[in-house]
């Protein structure tokens, strides 16, 4: 299971206290948080609209509208893992250490990102 670092959910203020983020780095945060609240609003108003519209239909059908709403599940997850994304990006050296070993702590699988070599 990936180790979610939560950006967009509840716990902005835990993320910055935790990894002691700088003020460019809490502005991407409430940047990020804003936009991933909004496209997955979006995709929860198709989500509703999909149930509501299909609640009388026979099992053969809700069992494709059930694949579609997965589907759009899958993508509200992905979004999030994305935001998470940007934001580990964006960690200085101490900051991926700090992430990286919580997620162990927690038996998680971290988000590895691209990063440079550290050159010690």
């Amino acid at each position: 299971m990936d180790c979610m670092l939560g950006v967009g959910g509840p716990d902005g203020e835990t993320i910055i206290e935790v990894f002691q983020l700088n003020d460019q780095q809490k502005e991407h945060l409430a940047n990020w948080s804003a936009e991933l609240r909004y496209r997955n609003e979006i995709l929860r108003d198709q989500a509703e609209f999909l149930l509501k519209r299909n609640d009388t239909m026979p099992p053969e059908e809700l069992l494709k509208v059930s694949k579609r709403y997965n589907a759009i599940l899958d993508s509200m997850q992905q979004n999030i893992r994305m935001m998470d994304m940007r934001m580990l990006a964006l960690f200085n050296d101490r900051q991926y250490e700090r992430y990286i070993l919580l997620c162990r702590q927690l038996s998680m699988r971290p988000i590895h990102i691209n990063r440079p070599i550290d050159e010690r």
